[in-house]
């Protein structure tokens, strides 16, 4: 499922975040991101080789950043509607099955409401 059509972006990220990007794809290849809804690690975006984290019925391909696609839960899609995404970097330990977790950095999401 593809998200509505916008001429703003659902998702982007900050230079930070497509640095780290940039590292890990030299270091494993094309990627591939998925928010979904759950606490914890669950809220947190996750990083994976693509192909690697299975996609859902109800996923939504939101756009890409740094290439790379990035989807959201639907459930989650339908309730940040009207939120763009902006994923940054911060120092910490990752998402316990992020490829970011090796690099003392983790993935974060910021939302700034959009007009969709």
């Amino acid at each position: 499922m593809d998200a509505p059509a916008t001429d703003e972006p659902r998702v982007t990220c900050t230079p930070a975040a497509a640095e780290l990007i940039a590292e890990l794809v030299a270091a494993h290849g094309p990627l591939m991101f998925h928010q979904s809804g759950g606490c914890c690690d669950g809220s947190a975006p996750m990083c994976f080789v693509a192909g690697e984290f299975r996609l859902g019925s109800r996923d939504v391909l939101l756009g890409e950043i740094a290439g790379c696609p990035f989807y959201i839960g639907g459930d989650q899609a339908e309730r940040w509607q009207h939120t763009r995404l902006v994923i940054d970097v911060v120092p910490g330990r990752g998402a316990s099955f992020s490829l970011e977790v090796p690099t003392g950095r983790r993935f974060l999401t910021r939302s700034e409401t959009c007009a969709v």
